[in-house]
């Protein structure tokens, strides 16, 4: 506008076009880059946008505000309000109907000349418009003129005072008789309808905010106040309203328009324009002055209505659209916050979308949902195989699904409920599964505590070694003795057992695990493990055997032909040869097994560090080829290395002790699995492991997750195994039924007895009828309660009162097998206190939703948050 910034303005018919108003009037159409013609008048908004100029409208000098005709006949109107007070309708070069052709040109004149500084078209009643002009003693500031209304005799000689027009009017189109005129001897700085009422009118005046009724236009309500500019409604809270004054913004609430309910944090520079984000609840933008930046405040948490003590929460942000300084800016009224930026020269334009904070929620089951705008995305884990490997969340949801863990006697098999194909779950349940077998070996002798030795893992077992005897060994089916020394003592061959190598007796006897190793197809491996103890000709035979096999690999026999040339002469060409080739070797166990030929007596670096060989068959190697000196340092650093990385099979080492937690820490840290840890670390951990803080908070955030899933039944399966491997867990009574008049629990007699498993059968609530009845308190002697279904008193068993309900209610409860404990339970409703036998109430609200008492009409079981949910592992 004329000397001023320009200003933007949306059409209200077409999400595609827009009016920049500066010394005159442009209109753009914003389309997408690949649709918008190139030619002249053609800016770039964005890397996806482009606007087109449509038109130019020069006819309107010494404009100061413009508002769009908000109906769609005619659809490009503008009223245009001048420096001297007139307003103006024009158009941007549409096609006119004869509706548009009387409107245009049309000019609606003040009494007395001065600046119109805000317009307003009524959103309801389309032909008032409504104008906020400066202070004269003789007029009214606010003008409201009906745009229907006939030229008046008095026109020509008012338009003939109007000195500041350089266009000659038709005196046919000047309108000159206001239909309401308010605000007398005052100044009318900002002006806007109220969407609650369209014949409120919200007029921001000289020294306060006036609400005119145009019903009662004597009357008025306002309040004292500095901020009167830019007052705005909010689109969605009609009773919401913002202006500003200066560098600072003021919240009102018109139900409470004593004073603002929330005032802004004042901007150092003042403001020139504030707008409420029309597809956004409770988004108010606001630009300052010389500024490059645009500054939003999220009100959508502000509670309404609006207390005095309340204190709304506000979000306040920034956005830089552009480098350039802004000169306005106008939000799209369709497009979820986008908004379109002119700067203060030159006209460079902008379009820009303010992105939304985004809000995470992620779901126990592993469900990720986060909102953006109106929008909430939902992105579940996809349950094709192979696309990417799951989440250790649904992992441990199957496997508690499964009853992971909870095997102790075949501890072995809860790798499978695992589901089999985890190789250090495998390698952790059979690591247990030794160790409970040799804590459970009568005939093992062990100095101290043996089940303290055995779980305390290899690391230290190896350290109270003692007896160790040196043995050379010829090699089986040949009378050679094989220059390498082997050693043997009781803590070696109780190592060689933890790693399956052997079964108990004082022989080392391998044909066992190499059956096992056979059957499961591990050919290379089975041949190594025969091949370390001196048994070429049996690792020959298993690798032929493997060849011959089904889908068996024929390079099998090429490498036991190879084996069967083995020399151990120095010098040979064979040795030479396996030396320089072993490596091409793709299987770690043909490469360790022609390592271990061509090794110097107690230097075995090949096989020991070979990171892909199962932990178990290089500590058995270990122990049997290296000395008391080399065992222990090796052993060492491998336990350093397992805690490392977190590798559970580094668990035969540690044990359950204090660097098996070590190392169960970093295996958690890596994959989040709680649930391993904690049925792990309950398996054969001392106290004072059990007791560990990092070892408590694996087991209750187990137990939060399954309470989570909703596994409650999971969850009470869980802590019973806990309880019967950590006696120290359970849990000791925390609810019991007391006496109306004495206050004292009805079980008192029995306090000497352990807390643990107490139930209520000694007061005849077992469910059997032959049972003793306890109806009285054991302390006062004074009756218990009765069941309001029943009328009996709580003590006397179900089966023994089918009471005066429905027969078919009895009949219910015998053919659902409802004669446990649990159906004799003292049950009441902590609202209205009545009650009875747990089975009785369960029965009764099947069919009933209030309660059974007479005249009571407490509605018990809808009271109760958790009364609907099922649990998610119900049958």
């Amino acid at each position: 506008m004329s000397g001023s910034k320009p200003d933007i303005l949306w059409s209200p018919h077409h999400p595609d076009r827009y009016v920049i108003c500066d010394s005159e009037l442009g209109l753009y159409r914003i389309g997408p880059v690949g649709n918008t013609e190139t030619k002249a008048g053609t800016l770039p908004l964005s890397e996806e946008t482009a606007a087109t100029l449509l038109a130019i409208n020069s006819d309107t000098p010494y404009m100061k505000c413009v508002a769009w005709y908000s109906k769609h006949e005619p659809e490009c109107l503008l009223a245009v309000g001048q420096a001297n007070g007139r307003v103006v309708l024009t158009s941007l070069g549409q096609s006119h109907n004869s509706a548009c052709k009387e409107l245009v040109g049309k000019e609606f004149v003040p009494k007395h000349a001065r600046q119109c500084n805000t317009l307003a078209w009524n959103p309801v009643d389309s032909n008032l418009l409504a104008a906020g002009l400066d202070k004269h003693r003789a007029d009214f500031s606010v003008l409201i003129w009906d745009i229907s209304s006939k030229f008046s005799p008095e026109a020509s000689a008012t338009a003939e005072k109007i000195r500041l027009s350089s266009v000659d009017s038709d005196s046919n189109s000047v309108v000159t008789k206001p239909l309401y005129e308010l605000g007398q001897n005052d100044a009318c700085l900002s002006l806007c309808w109220l969407l609650r009422d369209p014949k409120l009118l919200l007029a921001g005046m000289h020294r306060n905010l006036a609400i005119f009724d145009l019903r009662n236009t004597s009357q008025k309500t306002f309040v004292n106040t500095k901020a009167i500019q830019g007052v705005t409604v909010d689109p969605h809270f009609p009773d919401r309203v913002a202006s500003f004054f200066e560098g600072q913004v003021a919240i009102w609430d018109l139900r409470k328009f004593e004073k603002p309910v929330l005032t802004l944090t004042e901007q150092p520079k003042p403001l020139t324009k504030v707008a409420w984000c029309p597809t956004r609840t409770g988004l108010l933008a606001t630009l300052t002055r010389d500024s490059n930046i645009i500054r939003l405040y999220d009100m959508q948490h502000t509670p309404t209505p609006i207390g005095d003590e309340t204190e709304p929460t506000i979000i306040e942000r920034s956005v830089q659209p552009s480098d350039n300084q802004i000169g306005s800016f106008a939000w799209h009224p369709s497009s979820q916050n986008r908004m379109v930026v002119v700067s203060a020269a030159n006209r460079v334009m902008t379009d820009f979308t303010v992105f939304e904070r985004i809000s995470l929620a992620w779901s126990s089951t592993t469900s990720l949902m986060w909102a953006c705008g109106r929008h909430l995305y939902d992105c579940g884990e996809d349950g094709s195989e192979g696309v990417m490997e799951r989440d250790i969340a649904t992992k441990m949801r199957q496997r508690a699904q499964s009853m992971y863990g909870h095997d102790t006697v075949q501890v072995w098999r809860n790798h499978l409920l695992a589901g089999g194909n985890d190789p250090q779950l495998k390698s952790l349940w059979f690591d247990l599964s030794y160790m409970k077998q040799c804590a459970e070996d009568a005939e093992l002798k062990l100095q101290g505590n043996k089940q303290s030795v055995v779980y305390s893992g290899i690391k230290n077992i190896v350290k109270i070694s003692s007896g160790t005897c040196e043995s050379r060994k010829c090699w089986s089916g040949s009378d050679r003795q094989a220059d390498v020394p082997r050693y043997h003592s009781e803590e070696r061959c109780l190592a060689l057992r933890l790693c399956g190598w052997i079964s108990r007796g004082p022989d080392v006897d391998v044909e066992p695990f190499l059956r096992s190793l056979e059957k499961e197809r591990e050919w290379e491996r089975a041949a190594a493990v025969a091949l370390f103890n001196l048994d070429i000709r049996r690792a020959i035979q298993i690798l032929n055997k493997g060849a011959s096999a089904d889908n068996g690999d024929l390079n099998l026999n090429v490498v036991a032909m190879a084996l069967s040339g083995y020399t151990d002469e120095k010098s040979s060409l064979w040795r030479e040869m396996c030396s320089a080739l072993r490596l091409q070797l793709k299987n770690p166990y043909l490469c360790v097994m022609f390592a271990f030929l061509t090794s110097e007596p107690g230097s075995y670096d090949g096989v020991l560090y070979e990171s892909s060989v199962a932990v178990r068959d290089r500590v058995a190697f270990a122990c049997m080829f290296l000395s008391d000196s080399q065992l222990p340092r090796y052993i060492d650093k491998l336990t350093g290395d397992m805690k490392e990385s977190g590798n559970l099979e580094g668990i035969l080492l540690t044990g359950l002790t204090k660097d098996g937690v070590d190392l169960m820490e970093s295996y958690v840290d890596r994959t989040g699995d709680v649930q391993t840890a904690s049925f792990c670390m309950l398996k054969g951990s001392p106290v004072d492991v059990l007791k560990d803080p990092r070892v408590q908070c694996w087991i209750e955030n187990y137990r939060n997750l399954l309470d989570a899933w909703r596994f409650w039944h999971k969850r009470a399966e869980f802590d019973i195994h806990r309880g019967k491997l950590d006696p120290s867990s359970k849990p000791l009574a925390q609810v019991f039924v007391s006496c109306n008049f004495c206050g004292k629990s009805i079980s008192y007699s029995c306090s000497a007895m352990p807390h643990q498993g107490r139930g209520f059968s000694q007061y005849g609530v077992s469910g059997s009828p032959t049972k003793s009845k306890v109806t009285s308190c054991p302390g006062c002697r004074k009756p218990l309660p009765r069941c309001a279904l029943c009328l009996m008193n709580m003590g006397t068993p179900v089966s023994n009162c089918p009471g005066p309900g429905k027969s078919e209610e009895t009949v219910d409860l015998i053919r659902e097998n409802k004669l446990a404990q649990f159906n004799n339970w003292f049950t009441w409703c902590h609202n209205c206190r009545h009650g009875g036998h747990a089975g009785h109430i369960l029965s009764w609200f099947r069919d009933h939703t209030e309660c059974p008492v007479s005249a009571c009409t407490c509605r018990c079981m809808q009271l109760d948050t958790t009364g609907n949910l099922v649990p998610s592992d119900s049958s």
